[in-house]
């Protein structure tokens, strides 16, 4: 196998010339995206399709890096706030509704933690998996071989190192469970804050 196999495969690869030129591609394409025109989504979304080109009405608030593009796979719906980083060495797969806030950054690359094997230059990616209806909080890392299961929320800070079920708020540094999403939080706007009435009413009306 080359190095794209291999890396394809989630074996030890080096970045050699082949591989260096699919990440180049892909550095010409965030350069558009990223020079572009705050306030021409039409440019932004058009550009951030050709850069992740498995994807459906996403939207993404520039600056925004990644390696390939190629390996992110998108639901409908999604949305990423300033200075995401997703390094999709691996597939990186997130389901429908997800919403990332500013900063947040997804990794599927490692290196051998030994320093000898680290410095011959090769390394490896994991596969990273996100369900439907997920919020990443700001500044949240989430690292190789990670599953966030549906609706979960992932507090501002976090640090995912292991898997995460559906439907609970998790946070911290190692991310840990704090709390199932109930019914109870279904008005809830902020802590002990609900939606007020007029847009509650709205939305029971499916306005």
């Amino acid at each position: 196998m080359d190095n794209r196999e291999r890396r394809d495969s989630g074996l030890a690869y080096m970045a050699d010339a082949g591989v260096l030129a699919e990440m180049g591609a892909c550095k010409k394409k965030l350069k558009a995206l990223n020079s572009a025109d705050a306030w021409d989504f039409e440019a932004i979304s058009r550009i951030a399709a050709e850069i992740i080109p498995d994807s459906h009405g996403l939207f993404i608030v520039p600056p925004f890096y990644c390696e390939y593009g190629t390996h992110i796979h998108l639901g409908p719906n999604f949305f990423a706030n300033y200075d995401c980083v997703l390094i999709d060495v691996a597939p990186i797969t997130i389901g429908k509704n997800c919403q990332m806030a500013p900063k947040v950054a997804i990794y599927t690359a490692g290196h051998p933690v030994h320093p000898w094997t680290r410095a011959t230059g090769y390394e490896y990616g994991k596969p990273v998996t996100i369900g439907d209806d997920v919020w990443l909080g700001g500044s949240s890392v989430i690292l190789p071989g990670v599953t966030i299961g549906d609706g979960a929320v992932i507090g501002a800070g976090s640090v995912v190192t292991r898997d995460i079920p559906p439907m609970v708020v998790a946070a911290g540094n190692p991310c840990r469970v704090i709390r199932e999403i109930t019914e109870a939080d279904r008005r809830k706007l902020f802590r002990r804050e609900d939606i007020d009435d007029e847009i509650w009413e709205m939305l029971q009306r499916g306005e």
